[in-house]
């Protein structure tokens, strides 16, 4: 493109070149042209039409720059790139929980934790570095929760994201820590579930009524092998050894593989389980893949059955299998803690000499209770007791 003539006006250092609007009209360009100590600066003042400019304001807009009331527009430009630059090196909130989230290879929680981060972590911190959150800050968060209806596991939960986020930024470098600890609310967590005899028998008879086999098949296993649910949804057919007797869990909660006894109703199940065919897994959710819910049948299952609404029909079919066993009589507290893999490093150092057949002797006894409730035998219903505490 030709170099336009340079018209001047009768402002010293102001000029303008001819130039065409955005509605095709033709528009004067005008341009300053300064000196700051020895260094002549020559930029754009603005257009006629676009920024409503002329020989006088551009001639302000001159002096102002001259007298150093404003920058130049390259100084301007630095300003706003050395700006983005500092934005994008600040290991903020949001930033460090795309790092955290980048790094995890076990992540059972992704979905939940996600959404604490957007709805509750997020609005409050995430544009924030750790070093500008104050404790006054975290406490706002946990009233605001406690006063919205949230309950105190929620709010445990959220604040224990929060805390894993800002240690895992302090662990990598990326940033100094908080500088204060945060306080997670106590919560009484101890729970457990069991299903009486008669409980037992019509929850018996509602999984025979159940057409959805999938479904049905997974509330049996909970119950038989006292898996959790999500071991069961990771297990494949690779992971099952009828040779040996041992169901091979990837990935559980302790977040390390265990190999757990397999009795002769959960042996019978599985090897009378259909095979979705192209999948790996034993329990497939839709298309092949790894199931991620059971709710709408375990719901059915447990209305059916006239189960308690509160009745959590996963974890409360294992926590019922562990109080059969634990107050069988025939059972030592130790050994089925083992059975059911439960994540105590202690004890499974302490026990690691237990073989493999006194492991399938102590899941079978809840087999037999079972067996002798599905024959229309009656005993006596199990009492509740603490594992943990039955050793003392």
């Amino acid at each position: 493109m030709p170099r336009q003539q340079r018209q001047a006006t009768k402002y010293p250092g102001v000029f303008f070149i001819e130039g065409t609007a955005k509605d095709g009209r033709t528009e004067r360009i005008y341009y300053i042209r300064y000196r700051q100590g020895v260094k002549m600066t020559e930029e754009k003042a603005g257009r006629q039409f676009e920024h409503d400019m002329t020989p006088a304001r551009a001639a302000r807009i001159r002096t102002e720059r001259i007298e150093g009331k404003t920058p130049s527009n390259t100084a301007r430009r630095e300003a706003v790139q050395a700006a983005k630059d500092a934005e994008a090196n600040k290991w903020t909130v949001s930033r460090l929980w795309e790092a955290y989230k980048a790094q995890k290879t076990v992540f059972k929680s992704l979905r939940q934790d996600q959404y604490r981060f957007d709805k509750h972590l997020s609005p409050c911190f995430g544009k924030k570095e750790p070093h500008e959150i104050a404790p006054l800050d975290v406490d706002r968060l946990r009233i605001g929760l406690t006063k919205a209806g949230s309950k105190p596991q929620t709010v445990k939960n959220i604040l224990a994201l929060f805390k894993r986020i800002i240690r895992f930024g302090e662990r990598k470098g990326l940033c100094p820590g908080l500088g204060f600890q945060i306080e997670l609310p106590k919560v009484d967590n101890f729970k457990t579930e069991f299903l009486t005899t008669e409980e037992l028998q019509r929850l018996f008879a509602a999984l025979d009524a159940e057409t959805n086999i999938q479904g049905a098949n997974i509330l049996r296993m909970c119950l038989f092998t006292g898996m959790r649910f999500g071991e069961i949804c990771k297990l494949t057919w690779a992971d099952l050894d009828f040779e040996r007797g041992f169901i091979h869990c990837r990935d559980p909660k302790e977040k390390r593989s265990k190999a757990l006894p397999m009795n002769d109703l959960a042996r019978e199940l599985l090897m009378g389980h259909p095979r979705t065919a192209g999948s790996p897994y034993v329990f497939p959710g839709a298309g092949g893949k790894m199931r991620t819910t059971n709710r709408d049948t375990a719901r059915r299952i447990r209305d059916r059955a006239g189960l308690p609404k509160e009745f959590r029909y996963h974890h409360g079919l294992r926590h019922t299998m562990a109080s059969y066993m634990a107050n069988s009589g025939q059972v030592d507290s130790y050994v089925g803690h083992k059975a059911l893999g439960h994540a105590d490093q202690k004890m499974w150092a302490r026990y690691a000499h237990l073989q493999d057949q006194t492991l399938r002797d102590a899941v079978q006894v809840p087999a037999d209770i079972f067996k002798d409730i599905l024959k229309g035998k009656s005993g006596p219903d199990p009492k509740v007791v603490n594992i943990a505490k039955a050793k003392r």
